[in-house]
C-alpha cells in the first residue's frame, strides 16, 4: 500500500478534510501563508457540502469564509480570541465557530446565518453561547442541523441547541481533553479521539457511549469508514517530546480497529511525527493522514483490505 505524499505545506499539519464527492482534499497548518492564516496558527477547516465555500478559522483572532474555485476572501469575522472549531449546518446557510477561553476572555459558540448580510458586515451573530467551565477543543454540526456536538478541554461531551443555546445532553467519558470528532457518513454516530488515550463511539442523537477503541498513546483523531465496520485512530506523543524520541518508540502508525469488537486489526506506518488528522474517503477504498512532519499521505487500500474477514 504505496501512499502518495503531498508536500504542499512547511510546517504541522493541524486537520485534513475531503469535500462529500471526494474529488477535493483540503489540508490546513501551521504554514506562513495557507487559506490566509498566518505563521504559527493553527486553522481549522470546513466545507459545504457543494464546496463552493470553504470556511477557516485560525489563531490569529478571525474566521474566514472563502470562494472554493477562485480562493477570494468573501467574509472575515474578527474575534476577541483564537477560533478552536468552525463548520457549516446541513443547509450551508447558517455557520458556528467557538473561540478559546484566553487572555481574559471566556470560551464562545458564535452562530451566523450567511443569509443576513447584516449579520456579517456589523459582525453580530444571531446567537452566542458562553462556555464557562472548560473551553471548547473540537465541535461539529449534529443531524440536520438541529444542533452542535462539542467536546471539550475536560473530556465533557455537550450538545447545544442550535435554535436556544441550551446545552440539550451532557455526558462525560473521556478523562482528558477531546482532540477531535467526527460524524459517520449517516451521521447516526461519531467518533471522538481524546488525549487520555481512547476514541469512543456515540450515538449522535442521546450522546450514549456505545465502544470504546484502546490505545498507549494521546489518540488526536480518529475517522470511520463509510463502507465498512472500522475506524482508524491517528496520534502519539506530545509533539514538544517528539525530537528526543524514535519513530519506532513515538508510535507514529496509523491504526484501525473494528468498530462492533473494538479489536485492532491493522496499522500502517509512515509518518515522523505524530498524525494529527485522519480521514476517510467518501468511497471508502482510500484514506489520508496529516501529520507533525508537514506531509500528507493518501492511502489507498490493496485488495487484500476489501477481501479481509474479521474473526471474533
Amino acid at each position: 500500500m504505496k501512499p502518495i505524499l503531498l508536500q504542499g505545506h512547511e510546517r504541522s499539519i493541524t486537520q485534513i478534510k475531503y469535500n462529500r464527492e471526494g474529488d477535493l482534499l483540503f489540508t490546513v497548518a501551521k504554514d506562513p501563508v495557507r487559506a490566509g492564516v498566518r505563521a504559527g496558527v493553527p486553522p481549522r477547516a470546513s466545507s459545504f457540502w457543494d464546496t463552493k465555500h470553504v470556511l477557516t478559522g485560525s489563531a490569529d483572532n478571525s474566521c474566514r469564509l472563502w470562494d472554493c474555485e477562485t480562493g477570494k476572501q468573501l467574509a472575515l469575522l474578527k474575534t476577541n480570541s483564537a477560533v478552536r472549531t468552525c463548520g457549516f449546518d446541513f443547509g450551508g446557510n447558517i455557520i458556528m465557530f467557538s473561540t478559546d477561553k484566553q487572555m481574559g476572555y471566556q470560551c464562545f459558540v458564535s452562530f451566523f446565518d450567511l443569509r443576513d448580510p447584516s449579520q456579517i458586515d456589523n459582525n453580530e451573530p444571531y446567537m452566542k453561547i458562553p462556555c464557562n467551565d472548560s473551553k471548547i477543543t473540537s465541535a461539529v454540526w449534529g443531524p440536520l442541523g438541529e444542533c452542535i456536538i462539542a467536546g471539550h478541554e475536560s473530556g465533557e461531551l455537550n450538545q447545544y441547541s442550535a435554535k436556544s443555546g441550551d446545552v440539550l445532553v451532557n455526558v462525560k467519558e473521556h478523562s482528558r481533553q477531546i482532540n477531535d470528532i467526527q460524524l459517520s457518513r449517516d451521521m447516526t454516530m461519531f467518533v471522538t479521539a481524546s488525549k487520555d488515550n481512547t476514541a469512543k463511539l456515540f450515538d449522535s442523537t442521546t450522546l450514549e457511549h456505545q465502544k470504546t477503541f484502546r490505545t498507549e498513546r494521546p489518540v488526536n483523531s480518529a475517522a470511520l469508514s463509510p463502507n465498512y465496520d472500522h475506524v482508524v485512530l491517528g496520534g502519539g506523543q506530545e509533539a514538544m517530546d517528539v525530537t528526543t524520541t524514535s519513530t519506532r518508540i513515538g508510535k507514529f502508525e496509523a491504526r484501525f480497529f473494528h468498530l462492533a469488537f473494538e479489536e485492532e486489526f491493522g496499522r500502517v506506518k509512515g509518518h515522523f511525527g505524530p498524525i494529527n488528522s485522519v480521514a476517510f474517503h467518501p468511497d471508502g477504498k482510500s484514506y489520508s493522514s496529516g501529520g507533525e512532519d508537514g506531509y500528507v499521505r493518501i492511502h489507498y487500500f490493496d485488495p487484500q483490505y476489501f477481501e479481509f474477514e474479521f474473526e471474533a
